[in-house]
């Protein structure tokens, strides 16, 4: 019968405007009834019910109604019964939101309760018992207690019945809630002698289907003559209380009055309320009639309280009168913050205006007590707005940087407008999720290093080092050698680089003196998508190392002839023999040179200048020393450890060329170079044969002329202009080459014979006796100009023939 009366009464809407939607069902359905398909009454998707994790957010009606994610369904949970959530509050619903995420969404829904027949009227008390005076006049009311029927609306208490009906009758009387009094009336005189007790059966029905009603028995003692029924002074009392009054307070004293005398005058008071919480909360004094507040008051739950109070005299005659308790508020509740939806983590990237949270806040007081206001305490780049009068949303305020704060406590401070204000507050911890949006910074703008020359290929040379400000996988930096290249080669093979470490390693051996330094870009990129990278640039310098010894430019030393210095006789101390020169192509203190004189046929006549290499005369040259000196001169550099290089340089003590010529021919020679001089001087001499009888008087005259110029020239005051080459450019103004000098050079086609002959001016100032050659003699002067052409280079260096000094040389060629 049950299931039925669910069934008939089972009335379904719904409605949905704006992201609400309501139903409406009976209570008592069994757990798992469906309720509604809310994804299809609020247009949702499945995919996006899974997807943004729908759950169910209620205030306080507990947890009734749970989500069918997969069918879109609300199901009932637990069994509803609408007395027990509502009361006789009608109509009585359920509010409840239905919030969604990524993005945040909510909805909100009502299912309202309806009322079945379910509950029986019912009378608090067993029976009631009246003792009414034989005289009591027809009309007389008797007050009598009211059914209790929880059900609302047609199926709460209809009417009421009293049978027998010979004596009284029942009388309904409207109150302005919509309750009815019930009261019987006399209508028929009591006569005591004729019948002392009357039972009355008095029936409570409903309106429902099938109708349900309740008894009690009326009990009516009749006694003797109480003719006056209590009358109270005032029938409405009000009164105006706190809600935080304490227990025991005062709050007002009725008074009603009897006209007999005697016991019959005598009053009693009582508070009649039986639906509601009148009772729990006030009491009266039964003889007094002073109400006091018995319970505590909550203004949130009811705002006024209504007393009903009844005055009986011993003779069962009363009188009714009302007492409105109006009760204030008091700013006595915090505020309440619950969080319907919130993000855990949230892109560093996001636009502003994204929500984070949502909160339902609310505050039971009344007016401004019960206005709310939140806001952020500290300084962060979040806003709080509200959204409906309950709800407010956590948003961004600004662009979110993840590395400056990788994370936030925001503390939601909610406060009413009471006073004092009352305020509750939650606080958020919200993570920032790193966006790859910082490039990979370098310790420094440029790096410098160096390396020694000859180094081993594969030795780490230095490190560059960048850092990237992003996290995880952002932040990892990879090292890349950009493309370039030196002096036509591709970069990659002088260097590489570590991706991870950043570890710079020489891919090949370097060498001072073929580059000295080169250039570079290394990039940092970071492990972001896309990628973001930056640039530095490296510059290496290579290092000398001594790993060249010196190289002698002047005297040349040649295999086919031999050079000699020549020195007159009346050579004063200090004369400038000649001048070895030198070079290193090393730098810095590697080509630093000194000279040393190792050997010598007589030391006591010659020094070498250890700075310049001048070989000068120590002592006046006598007739008794040796035609033909020999000295070796050692040449050695600053490094360490040293290098050196050995020089031997030929002298001819002598005033006159024929003399040498005489005595040259003992200077040692290669025998490589003496196996040709014999195939050379017989064919001279086949020649010369050939063409003795027509040459002669030729070759004579000239050698007589260029003699007597020589000697001329020699005896002459002319002065010796010295000339300085200009310096090699790879030994760094050392001084290897701090002078100049103009030489006189006569070259001879016969060491023994022939006549001599002069070179042209610019080729070499030294006197060669070639043994191919008709046998004449030349002498020229260098002159300072040679080395003054326009388009002689200053970095390559000096020939042998552009740093001689006017030293008279002989070369004898055997």
């Amino acid at each position: 019968m049950k299931t039925l009366i669910l069934v008939f009464a089972w009335l379904f809407s719904v409605c949905s405007v704006d992201g609400q939607v309501a139903y409406s069902i009976p209570e008592e359905m069994s757990k798992g009834s469906i309720i509604g398909n809310f994804a299809q009454d609020l247009g949702l998707d499945l995919k996006r019910i899974k997807s943004g994790k729908a759950r169910i957010y209620t205030e306080d009606n507990g947890e009734y109604v749970e989500l069918n994610k997969d069918k879109g369904l609300l199901l009932v949970k637990e069994r509803i019964d609408r007395e027990a959530l509502c009361g006789q509050t009608a109509p009585c619903a359920i509010h409840l939101q239905i919030t969604l995420e990524d993005p945040i969404e909510f909805y909100t829904v009502t299912v309202e309760i309806n009322d079945i027949n379910d509950n029986v009227p019912s009378f608090k008390k067993g029976e009631m018992k009246f003792r009414i005076s034989e005289s009591a006049v027809v009309g007389a009311k008797f007050a009598l207690e009211r059914a209790m029927d929880l059900d609302v609306g047609v199926n709460g208490l209809q009417r009421y019945s009293l049978k027998p009906t010979d004596n009284f009758n029942l009388k309904l009387n409207e109150q302005n809630d919509g309750s009815k009094n019930v009261e019987m009336v006399l209508q028929k005189a009591l006569d005591r002698e004729m019948q002392q007790h009357i039972s009355l059966t008095l029936t409570a029905t409903d309106g429902g289907e099938p109708q349900l009603s309740g008894t009690i028995r009326v009990e009516i003692s009749v006694l003797d003559v109480n003719d006056n029924a209590p009358v109270f002074t005032q029938k409405i009392y009000k009164v105006t209380v706190s809600e935080t009054a304490r227990a025991g307070t005062l709050l007002s004293t009725v008074s009603a009055t009897d006209a007999d005398d005697g016991p019959n005058a005598n009053v009693f008071y009582a508070i009649t309320n039986t639906l509601d919480d009148v009772p729990r909360l006030f009491h009266i004094e039964e003889k007094s009639g002073v109400v006091s507040l018995k319970g505590n008051l909550d203004f949130e739950k009811a705002q006024l309280h209504e007393i009903r109070v009844q005055a009986s005299d011993e003779g069962g005659l009363t009188d009714s009168c009302k007492i409105i308790v109006e009760v204030t508020d008091t700013n006595d509740n915090h505020p309440s913050i619950n969080i319907m939806s919130k993000t855990n983590s949230i892109s560093e990237n996001s636009k502003s205006g994204t929500v984070i949270t949502i909160l339902n806040v609310q505050d039971n007081d009344f007016g401004e007590n019960g206005r709310v206001t939140c806001e952020i305490g500290e300084t962060v780049p979040f806003l709080i707005e509200k959204t409906s009068k309950k709800i407010f949303s956590l948003v961004t305020e600004s662009e979110l940087d993840r590395e400056t704060a990788s994370e936030y406590n925001i503390t939601v401070t909610c406060s009413d407008e009471g006073v004092p204000s009352l305020s509750s507050s939650v606080t958020l911890t919200l993570q920032i999720s790193d966006v790859n949006d910082n490039a990979p910074v370098f310790e420094r703008s440029s790096y410098e290093a160096y390396i020694v020359e000859n180094n081993t290929p594969g030795v780490s040379i230095f490190t560059v080092k960048a850092t990237d400000a992003d996290w995880k996988q952002n932040a990892r930096v990879s090292y890349i050698l950009e493309d370039s290249y030196v002096n036509g080669v591709p970069v990659s093979s002088y260097v590489s680089v570590s991706a991870d470490s950043g570890v710079i390693h020489a891919v090949r051996s370097f060498d001072y003196e073929q580059i000295k330094d080169f250039r570079f870009c290394v990039k940092a990129q970071d492990g972001g998508s896309p990628p973001l990278s930056s640039n530095v640039t490296v510059k290496i310098q290579i290092q000398d190392q001594n790993d060249n010894p010196p190289q002698v430019l002047y005297p040349v030393q040649t295999a086919g002839s031999v050079v000699a210095e020549m020195v007159p006789r009346s050579a004063d101390v200090g004369y400038l023999v000649t001048k070895v020169v030198a070079v290193d192509v090393d730098s810095g203190q590697n080509a630093w040179l000194s000279y040393k004189l190792q050997k010598a046929t007589d030391r006591a006549l010659f020094e070498v200048g250890s700075q310049n290499g001048e070989i000068r005369t120590v002592r006046q040259v006598t007739e008794k020393d040796l035609l033909k000196q020999r000295l070796t001169v050692i040449v050695e550099d600053n490094g360490q450890p040293p290098r050196s290089a050995t020089v031997i340089v030929n002298v001819a003590v002598a005033d006159s060329f024929p003399e040498v010529l005489s005595e040259f021919t003992d200077f040692p020679h290669d025998k490589d170079y003496n196996d040709n001089l014999t195939f050379y001087l017989v064919l001279a001499l086949a020649v010369v044969s050939f063409l003795f009888i027509t040459c002669l008087v030729v070759i004579i005259s000239v050698k007589i002329y260029r003699w007597r110029q020589s000697r001329i020239l020699y005896h002459s005051s002319l002065p010796v202009i010295p000339y300085y080459p200009p310096r090699y450019s790879d030994t760094l103004g050392t001084g290897t080459l701090p002078h100049t000098y103009n030489y006189e050079v006569c070259r001879t086609t016969d060491s023994r014979k022939s006549d001599c002959k002069f070179g042209r001016a610019g080729s070499q100032n030294v006197l060669i006796m070639d043994p191919s050659s008709t046998g004449t003699m030349q002498r020229l002067q260098s002159e300072k100009s040679i080395l003054d052409e326009p388009d002689s280079p200053l970095e390559s260096p000096p020939s042998p023939a552009a740093s001689l000094s006017p030293y008279r040389s002989l070369m004898p060629t055997l």
